[in-house]
């Protein structure tokens, strides 16, 4: 009996190690997709983030244009890997607007002078509470909206070059 419980300790560390190599392996899909594709935005009047452009309300994505919705921060790293392909996408045609989460009007006003503003209205979410009505559990993500206020695509994360044809077709799509 007592050879067992030598051996025990080495059994348990086995255990353990395949447990904790198994999850390295698979690991989970931490990925929160919105519950809000498929349904209208819901109602909101934000504030104006910057002097530069006007303030954002759900009422403005629902004007008959397709449109994309960006939440964003100044602090965000992925934000500023993002902000090209966001000026590629406003250079295409597209009407991107946004919500600045948690963020300053100087702090804001600064990213947008950095790395530009392809935005039309940006409208500023200092609790989040927006964000979160939309399912969004970060920055940065997008929506593309129809004309009707329809969130019809999620984008989680930041959007790189190969995002930029997907997203103009969703667009097209959704007139």
């Amino acid at each position: 009996m007592n050879r067992w419980l030598l051996w025990l300790p080495l059994a348990l560390f086995g255990l353990f190690f395949a447990a904790f190599a198994t999850g390295l392996i698979m690991p989970k899909d931490n990925i929160i997709e919105s519950k809000m594709v498929g349904k209208p935005m819901p109602a909101f009047s934000l504030p104006g983030a910057v002097e530069q452009r006007p303030a954002l309300s759900s009422a403005d994505l629902a004007e008959g244009k397709p449109t994309l919705l960006n939440i964003f921060a100044s602090w965000c790293v992925p934000c500023i890997a993002e902000a090209p392909h966001l000026l590629a996408l406003q250079q295409a045609g597209a009407e991107i607007n946004a919500i600045a989460s948690r963020d300053t009007p100087q702090d804001i006003a600064n990213f947008l002078n950095r790395w530009g503003n392809p935005y039309s209205r940006i409208g500023t979410d200092t609790t989040s509470k927006v964000q979160l009505e939309l399912g969004s559990s970060g920055v940065p993500e997008t929506f593309v909206i129809d004309g009707n206020g329809i969130i019809v695509h999620q984008h989680i994360g930041d959007i790189r070059e190969e995002d930029v044809p997907k997203i103009l077709k969703l667009l097209e799509d959704a007139k």
